[in-house]
């Protein structure tokens, strides 16, 4: 998994001042999903990538760490 991309979305997550269980809420994504993305076990669907790019209102290239945010 890309370690980027983990990093990433932790700090998207933690700058909106969210726990995982919080976003999960907020998103309807499964907690334990987010958290297995975040330790990079899994990688996210692209489904998913853009419902988190949505609810943090960034793109996608700012949302996977192809630019600085």
């Amino acid at each position: 998994m890309d370690e980027k991309l983990a990093k990433s979305l932790k700090y998207w997550r933690e700058a909106a001042n969210l726990t995982q269980m919080a976003l999960s809420q907020k998103t309807g994504i499964n907690q334990c999903m987010i958290s297995r993305w975040e330790a990079g076990v899994n990688l996210p669907s692209i489904r998913d990538l853009i419902t988190l790019a949505d609810f943090y209102h960034i793109s996608l290239d700012e949302l996977v760490g192809r630019k600085e945010y």
